[in-house]
This record gives C-alpha cells, sequence and structure tokens, in this order.
C-alpha cells in the first residue's frame, strides 16, 4: 500500500477542510494511506469530531507543531522551521520507502522551495516544472508547464518542459503521443521573444516528440493540445486569466439569469442539465492541484483556497500518479 503525506495544516482553510479532505479520499478509493503533518494533538481531536469510523489502518498523524504561512520568507522559512507540516512531510517523503507523493495546499513560493532543497530531482532535470491539470471545451484534459515555479528561464528548460509535460500526459492522462505547443503570442514559427524562438527551435528538432508548433493562450483550453509548454511568468498569468475567464462567465451567467425576468429564468429551467455539466467542466477544484513535475517522487501543490472537495482531488491525483503501486492493497 502507497503513502500519501497530506500538508494538515497548508492552505487557507486548514486544518478543518484538509482533514475533510482526507476522510473523503479515503472513503472514495482503496489501495493508499494517508499521513497527515501537523499539530498532533488538536488533529486527533478534530478527527474524532469528525468521523467515528477512520480507518486506523490507512490513516496516521506525524506530529509538526509548527507552521509556515505566506507572510514568511519561503527561504527562510524552511531552513528554520524545520518542525513545521511542510518541512517534515516532506523530508518523510525522502526518508520513508512507502512514501510516493505529498500534498500540501500552503504558501506556493514555500513548497517550490521545500521541495527544490529536499526533494531530488531527476536525473538529467535542469529544473522541475510546476504542471496543473485544466479541464477543455472538448471534455479532456492539458497539461500546463511551467506555471510559476521558474520565473525566468532558458531555452533548455523549456525543452526540459516539454519532456516532463509529455512524459506527464503518457502516464497520467494515457496519451499515447501528446500533441505538445508552444506558448506564444502568435502561432507563426518565427514568433515571440528570443527565449521562445530558440526554445521552438529545440523543441522542433527532437523527433521523438510530437511538437506541433507555437499556439496562443486561448488555444490552451481547445482540447486540440495536450502539453502547453511555457515559461512559469507567461504560465502563472495564463492558468490565472483561465480561472478568472471561467469565474467571470459564470458570474455573468447567473447576473444575467437573475436580472433577466421569468424568460431567463423558464430557459434556465430548460437549460439547467447544460449548465451544471459546464460547470462541472470548468470546475479547477475537481482536478486537484499542479504538480511538481521533474521529481524523483510526487509532489502536487494544491489552491491556496482550497476546502474539503479540492484537497480529495489533490490526494486522488496523487494516487494516480502511482497508480502501479496503488493499485496494490
Amino acid at each position: 500500500m502507497i503513502k500519501i503525506i497530506l500538508d494538515a495544516y497548508g492552505g487557507d482553510y486548514a486544518p478543518k477542510e484538509t482533514v475533510i479532505g482526507a476522510l473523503t479520499a479515503l472513503s472514495e478509493r482503496k489501495g493508499f494511506s494517508i499521513t497527515l503533518t501537523g499539530d498532533k494533538a488538536k488533529l486527533e481531536t478534530l478527527i474524532d469530531g469528525l468521523s467515528d469510523q477512520v480507518p486506523e489502518d490507512r490513516l496516521e498523524i506525524v506530529d509538526a507543531p509548527d507552521v509556515i504561512t505566506c507572510e514568511m520568507p519561503p527561504v527562510e522559512a524552511v531552513r528554520k522551521m524545520r518542525n513545521s507540516s511542510l518541512v517534515k512531510g516532506l523530508n518523510l517523503l525522502n526518508t520513508d520507502p512507502d512514501a510516493k507523493a505529498f500534498v500540501s495546499a500552503g504558501s506556493t513560493g514555500a513548497v517550490l522551495t521545500a521541495a527544490t532543497l529536499l526533494v531530488k530531482r531527476k536525473p538529467g532535470i535542469i529544473r522541475a516544472g510546476l504542471a496543473p491539470v485544466l479541464p477543455t471545451v472538448k471534455g479532456g484534459r492539458v497539461i500546463l508547464i511551467d506555471c510559476g515555479a521558474n520565473s525566468e528561464c532558458k531555452p533548455e528548460m523549456l525543452l526540459n518542459f516539454a519532456r516532463l509535460g509529455a512524459e506527464m500526459a503518457k502516464k497520467y492522462l494515457g496519451i499515447s503521443d501528446p500533441a505538445i505547443g508552444l506558448l506564444c503570442n502568435g502561432t507563426e514559427d518565427q514568433k515571440g521573444t528570443d527565449l521562445t524562438r530558440e526554445a521552438f527551435r529545440l523543441i522542433k528538432e527532437k523527433n521523438d516528440l510530437n511538437f506541433v508548433g507555437n499556439i496562443e493562450a486561448r488555444e490552451i483550453l481547445s482540447g486540440d493540445i495536450d502539453v502547453v509548454v511555457s515559461d512559469g511568468f507567461s504560465g502563472n498569468v495564463a492558468l490565472k486569466a483561465c480561472e478568472g475567464t471561467a469565474l467571470a462567465f459564470m458570474t455573468l451567467l447567473k447576473e444575467g439569469i437573475m436580472s433577466g425576468g421569468l424568460r431567463a429564468k423558464i430557459g434556465y429551467l430548460l437549460m439547467k442539465p447544460v449548465l451544471k455539466k459546464i460547470k462541472k467542466t470548468m470546475d479547477y477544484n475537481a482536478h486537484g492541484g499542479a504538480v511538481f513535475a521533474g521529481l524523483e517522487k510526487t509532489v502536487i501543490k494544491a489552491h491556496g483556497s482550497s476546502k474539503a472537495k479540492s484537497i480529495a482531488a489533490a490526494i486522488l491525483q496523487a494516487v494516480d500518479l502511482n497508480s502501479e503501486e496503488g493499485n496494490d492493497d
């Protein structure tokens, strides 16, 4: 049975929502266990108040009384707060052979810093990249890499991200020959900055990659691309734009229905099944978190505002990424 480590005190709604998320994931799937890192006494009290049917053989707690907050300088916090739920969890990931993945909704800077310092990179990996899995309009999923781990990149790093994204798409999305696009301000081969033009040349030269060329941001969720490669700055802007657009669409739709009178409300009732499907497709909370691709073991950064549903999805995402081990009861 594989072990997933969860930073119980990471995130805006921790520890209650992270604990509920852990219990939800355990109830939905077998074949894995969860280790919570955080204040043991408080977590035990919280768990006792939430459920009387906790599978003791699949849930344990490692005491980690300190918490790294978003206000703390990441490097300083990681080095000094060794008893924090984040640092203890990642150290456990390194030392426990059964531990295959770590999940946290804590400070992005701290998670990335700690993962870089404490978890080994795979051989040949220049830099690990943050890679969320996003829903597409065709009902599939697309990997965006990098979306914030490396704001300043070299062309070789983008080639690195293309390989990592392709590997992740094959294993996690089950796509044998994933289509890879390079995020740019135009689709022409010579578009973009010096960085993207040189990255374009490097990726195109690799015959083992299914590179389709430059793509614009509006194509990210089209369903025609499986892996979108970007530097961390541009990727983060694109990710936040996708999230904001989805939220704005649903807000405008709701306001239009509420202010549209009887005809709008009748139309809503007729369209309700379709709208519910759209909302479910666009809900990033249902798709887990961003994988820190390129490390020896799986590290997933969930959204800071994650509630139980999103935490459970991130845990199950970690299980899926280690599916060979996860299938063993």
